[in-house]
């Protein structure tokens, strides 16, 4: 069976196949000019030849492009996938070195990648998360600590006025929404106990429900979340702006630290104002709680205050400060976390800042319920 190929007849651009018995014979040339009726000669090839056993001679095969060699090595793979033994021979040295280079079918590879198992793909994800953020936050973290650490002692180091402008935003920007989402909160948090304490006649333990609720828990949490909704997603945005186009990498030709350079305020910042947030939380909390107790469940001012003094202890006051500064280590440490991670460009910014969000909250209502189960 002869087959050829002839597209253009006063050029090189021509391709013979020639099958007979278990021997197949290509010459010419094996370029994109004749690579159409190059597919149509070998799927008739695939078609008729049934034997076990193939012989491809290449001697007179004078040249081929890289469609020609794709073409080839076409043929050669559905070959072997029918359980035909190839023997290829004659071929120069420049063709062999073409396929050599050829890197495969995307169609093969692809059929050889088996979906993993459900454990063994829980593995995969255990493992990437330890290895590739666990150690990297926790590195983080460390240095973060070391540098906050070290710059106290340092006053060449500081940036001036740095801490003062990072204070006003983290703290004094948001002093209206903390004030007011805690007002609410704790109004609502009032109402709905009034209800079930008059039914009672414990009246008088709103006092004590609302100002423990909001000293030791409420006041915190809010603050946290607030803040890590404002100026956890502003340091991870800021970051990894600062990364995306390189003023990182600057710093560093320069000798400066990045971290030490761009974080250490912001934790100075945070350790400085979330505390007076979170008391700011904490009085404008119980004042939504007076409100609700003085106008729907007539227990004055005077009462309540007196109330309050009685059921308020020393220890429900340090407990809101200490988790107002763990929690805000932690919002700064992941919105700088995610920031350093940024990829591809200014997508990745808005991804890595919405990550920032989520896992800082997330962290913080952990940190909350252990905190929590250490004091109580």
């Amino acid at each position: 069976m002869r087959i050829k190929s002839r597209l253009n007849p006063t050029s090189n651009d021509t391709t013979s196949i020639y099958l007979e018995a278990q021997v197949l014979k290509i010459s010419g040339s094996l370029n994109i000019n004749s690579v159409d009726d190059l597919l149509e000669s070998y799927n008739l090839v695939l078609h008729k030849y049934d034997g076990k056993v193939l012989e491809i001679h290449l001697d007179e095969l004078i040249e081929a492009d890289d469609i020609g060699i794709t073409s080839l090595k076409y043929l050669l793979t559905k070959l072997s996938n029918k359980g035909i033994h190839l023997e290829i021979t004659g071929a120069n040295q420049q063709i062999q070195r073409q396929l050599e280079l050829y890197t495969g079918d995307p169609e093969i590879e692809r059929t050889q990648v088996e979906k993993p198992g459900y454990f063994e793909e829980l593995g995969r994800k255990l493992t990437i998360l330890f290895n590739d953020h666990l150690v990297a936050y926790l590195h983080l973290a460390a240095e973060i600590t070391y540098w906050s650490f070290i710059t106290m002692f340092i006053r060449r180091a500081h940036r001036r006025g740095e801490v003062v402008n990072q204070a006003v935003l983290m703290g004094v920007n948001a002093a209206f929404i903390v004030g007011t989402m805690s007002f609410i909160i704790g109004l609502v948090l009032a109402l709905q106990s009034a209800a079930q304490l008059r039914s009672f006649g414990a009246n008088i333990y709103i006092v004590d429900l609302t100002v423990i609720a909001m000293m030791s828990e409420m006041g915190p949490l809010i603050t946290a979340i607030m803040v890590a909704g404002r100026s956890g997603s502003s340091i991870a945005a800021e970051i990894a702006t600062m990364k995306v186009t390189s003023e990182t990498d600057a710093l560093k030709t320069m000798g400066m630290n990045p971290v030490r350079f761009v974080i250490v305020p912001k934790m100075y910042a945070g350790f400085l104002t979330i505390p007076f947030l979170t008391i700011l939380a904490d009085l404008m909390g119980i004042l939504g709680g007076l409100l609700i107790a003085s106008s729907y469940l007539d227990i004055s001012p005077v009462v309540f205050i007196n109330r309050m003094q009685e059921s308020l202890l020393l220890k429900d006051i340090i407990t809101g400060i200490l988790k107002s500064l763990v929690f805000s280590y932690l919002i700064v440490l992941t919105g700088s976390y995610y920031g350093f991670r940024v990829q591809k460009g200014a997508a990745g910014v808005g991804k890595v800042t919405t990550n920032a969000v989520v896992v800082a909250i997330s962290m913080v209502i952990v940190a909350d319920s252990i905190i929590g189960l250490l004091i109580y």
